[in-house]
């Protein structure tokens, strides 16, 4: 209120800064009585320059000593990429190899097929890897274009940070851009979508694009909207401003619901893509999986065993990134 510019306070040294150190008596409170808050700055003159000055923040000023294991970082990430770059030639060499013979076998006549060599295992299902899910297609080309856009969105915010483009002397900076970058991302939302939905064959098109467009963005915005009325009852601080909610909106409307379009217009202009082996006529049937073969079970295994063995070296890594 106003009246802490005019009405004197007891406990305030005129032309003089409040020091703990100067406090005799702490101030008593009567029941009713208003508290009246202040507070003053003294301005100090520093030889630090400004774009220096979050250092300290960003070294913790030297206080926790760098364990940095540049050795044990760089052997691993040697010996991944040469275990890595091993395996995709082997795979690549077999596969080209049998690829190239179930291509050839789709000209054969049927008697001709049986007198091939029997095939086991992942072999068997090789003409129905790129068959299009029978279930929710479009659903499925939604979230690929979606995940692209925030793939790249992701990666270009990542990459602007480590140049120095984003400081976190500029309260808001990494928000804004990550907002910028996945609105301009939206053109390869809609063109990855609209060229996997065209290899599918589907039909409704204008109707993909549209939910690309406008389901991932939507679910977020409209969550987000929901939290800020809730902060904004309560008359939270943390509350966004309607105003930057417009302004949000417009951008959502205006730049990246476009731009998704535009995508999607090439890329239903873009030639169907073609994949490496035929897709057969008629569905292999799957037998019913065990307990350890089914996919929730393997997403988890899958996802434990790389988090694990990569774990105590992302940990030194991000140590490295944050201390130097």
């Amino acid at each position: 209120s106003s009246e802490g510019f005019t009405k004197p306070l007891d406990t305030c040294i005129a032309n003089s800064h409040m020091d703990r150190g100067i406090i005799e008596n702490y101030q008593r409170v009567a029941p009713g009585e208003n508290v009246i808050y202040t507070y003053d700055v003294m301005w100090k003159y520093s030889e630090t320059a400004w774009a220096s000055r979050w250092d300290v923040y960003l070294t913790e000023d030297h206080m926790v000593p760098a364990q940095v294991h540049w050795y044990s970082i760089t052997n691993s990430i040697l010996v991944v990429l040469f275990l890595s770059l091993l395996v995709v030639s082997i795979l690549v060499r077999n596969l080209r190899r049998d690829i190239a013979g179930y291509n050839a076998m789709a000209a054969l006549t049927d008697e001709e097929k049986e007198e091939e060599q029997e095939e086991s295992g992942w072999k068997l299902v090789h003409a129905d890897v790129f068959r299009p899910p029978s279930s929710f297609p479009m659903a499925y080309c939604i979230m690929v274009g979606s995940g692209a856009q925030i793939g790249l969105c992701g990666f270009a915010t990542i990459a602007c940070s480590a140049i120095g483009f984003l400081s976190p002397a500029r309260r808001g900076s990494l928000m804004t851009a990550t907002l910028v970058f996945y609105m301009l991302c939206g053109c390869l939302s809609g063109y990855t979508s609209s060229r996997l939905y065209k290899s599918f064959r589907g039909r409704q098109w204008q109707l993909c694009t549209l939910l690309t467009a406008t389901a991932f963005p939507g679910l977020c915005f409209f969550t987000f909207i929901f939290f800020n009325t809730i902060l904004a009852f309560f008359r939270s601080t943390a509350s966004v401003p309607f105003l930057d909610l417009v302004i949000v909106a417009a951008m959502w409307c205006c730049i990246s619901i476009p731009l998704v379009f535009l995508g999607a217009y090439f890329g239903y202009k873009a030639e169907t893509i073609t994949f490496p082996t035929v897709t057969s006529t008629i569905a292999r049937a799957i037998p019913e999986p065990t307990f350890f073969m089914k996919p929730m079970v393997g997403i988890c295994l899958a996802g434990m065993v790389p988090f694990a063995a990569a774990y105590v070296e992302l940990f030194f890594i991000m140590t490295s990134l944050w201390m130097d």
